[in-house]
């Protein structure tokens, strides 16, 4: 019996494998899809932004560079001058050295103004607990429109010689003062405004405190560590890599600066608001020497790279990562 069955297994073997190919065959076969096809349609859809890239922000780069080695002046064809824009800003143009200064001085304390002021509000945010939304939408607006024209238009009212300012001053007693007239107290008019402008580093530093484990302060807590010891051992310590990123958006920011200085005083008086980027503006499109201009724009891009190297290389020093306690 046992063989009749294992002749019986051996004989329907053949026949399900001749039935197995015969379906196979009726299948139809799979379409190879070319590499070719695929490659096409994700340089179509990525297109836009090469094109973009390529025509609004890497040629007109480049060709600013070409430019600050040329006398240019918009009408005609550039003409080469080698190394004659850059001799003559840094060895024959007082104006250069001015808005320098008024420049390093204006980023070195709107810029610390700024985060200070922002991780502020940040930290009393932090606290509310009810409708903290509705705060933090009004904290942001002037952020929103910091840096229109008309908020500057607004900001020239305000510290005018019969603005809303000297008005409150002469109506409790205090004499006035011509804020935007006087080359001691114009730039701090404008440091002000940049100040007024926190809501985005606010909203920064405010995510970041969010992330901070509230377990840290409750066992701090149970050490003895008050508020202000906790914001020393615990607040900014976590916070050092929020604090990096601000602190090189806002130095970058601060040394772009122009709306300010050309709407509210105009670099004004005696240059003493003439902010770099508004003298470059000058020089490219009131004087029309656009390869001076361009010569302006690739100094200062130099000089926002040695500060955010600078930055970024002292972060070893202060930065403190999760990735780091591991």
């Amino acid at each position: 019996m046992i063989p009749e069955k294992k002749t019986q297994e051996s004989e329907e073997i053949p026949h399900t494998k001749q039935k197995i190919k015969k379906q196979m065959k009726v299948l139809p076969p799979k379409k190879k899809v070319s590499t070719g096809n695929k490659n096409l349609t994700g340089y179509m859809f990525i297109s836009p932004f090469i094109i973009g890239f390529l025509s609004l922000t890497l040629f007109p780069i480049l060709y600013s560079l070409y430019l600050s080695f040329t006398d240019f002046d918009m009408m005609g064809t550039p003409n080469w001058i080698g190394l004659a824009n850059y001799e003559r800003m840094f060895t024959g143009d007082p104006t250069f050295w001015q808005a320098m200064k008024v420049t390093f001085f204006y980023a070195g304390i709107a810029v610390p103004f700024r985060l200070i002021f922002a991780l502020l509000v940040a930290l009393a945010l932090n606290k509310v607990v009810e409708m903290v939304g509705l705060y933090r939408t009004l904290l942001y607006l002037p952020s929103v429109v910091g840096g229109s024209i008309a908020v500057s238009i607004m900001w020239r009212q305000l510290f005018g010689d019969d603005g809303a300012f000297n008005s409150i001053l002469s109506l409790i007693g205090f004499p006035t003062h011509s804020w935007l007239g006087d080359p001691d107290t114009a730039i701090w008019t404008l440091i002000l405004l940049y100040g007024w402008q926190f809501g985005s580093s606010m909203l920064i530093f405010l995510a970041g405190l969010r992330n901070i484990p509230k377990t840290f302060y409750e066992a701090s807590s149970v050490d003895g560590a008050g508020p202000l010891r906790q914001f020393f051992i615990i607040t900014i310590p976590l916070l050092t890599p929020v604090i990096l990123f601000n602190t090189i958006m806002q130095v970058i920011q601060g040394f772009m600066a122009f709306t300010p200085s050309f709407v509210v005083t105009n670099g004004g008086p005696v240059d003493s608001t003439l902010l770099y980027v508004l003298y470059m503006y000058r020089r490219a499109f009131e004087y029309f020497d656009m390869g001076y201009a361009s010569a302006m724009a690739w100094v200062m891009l130099i000089i926002i790279g040695i500060f955010t190297a600078l930055i970024f290389k002292s972060s070893e020093h202060w930065v403190h990562y999760e990735s780091d306690a591991k």
